[in-house]
């Protein structure tokens, strides 16, 4: 199984990115597919999800009307348009897959149990 994301890069505050992560090997559309990024010196944290039919999608507060995790069951690629940037969202974005996501479990990175290598997105204030 393999998670590759791109599409990060440098934008000024207030501009938009969207970045996406194609899925190869063994993922498929069954899997919850999510986002999480870290910040120099910060933990990994929950940014979105979307379950498997992609009609349930779940953000954290600090994105909540900003961004939106969208996906493409066939080219089996999940998307995160992050609009209205600002210089806290600075940071490199990490998707994953996992089978088994529930409710309860959706923003924690430990349930998850593929992840791709990071793509980074700095927003200069």
């Amino acid at each position: 199984v393999q998670l590759q994301a791109s599409g990060g890069g440098l934008v000024q505050a207030g501009g938009s990115l969207r970045l996406s992560c194609a899925g190869s090997g063994r993922t498929s559309s069954s899997e919850t597919r999510a986002w999480f990024r870290q910040a120099p010196g910060k933990d990994r944290e929950f940014v979105a999800a979307i379950f498997r039919s992609g009609g349930y999608t779940y953000y954290a507060d600090s994105v909540k009307g900003r961004f939106t995790i969208s996906r493409d069951n066939a080219k089996n690629t999940v998307y995160l348009q992050m609009n209205s940037l600002e210089s806290e969202d600075t940071a490199t974005y990490y998707c994953a897959a996992g089978q088994r996501i529930i409710v309860s479990t959706i923003r924690r990175s430990q349930a998850y149990d593929y992840w791709g290598q990071g793509t980074l997105v700095t927003v200069s204030s």
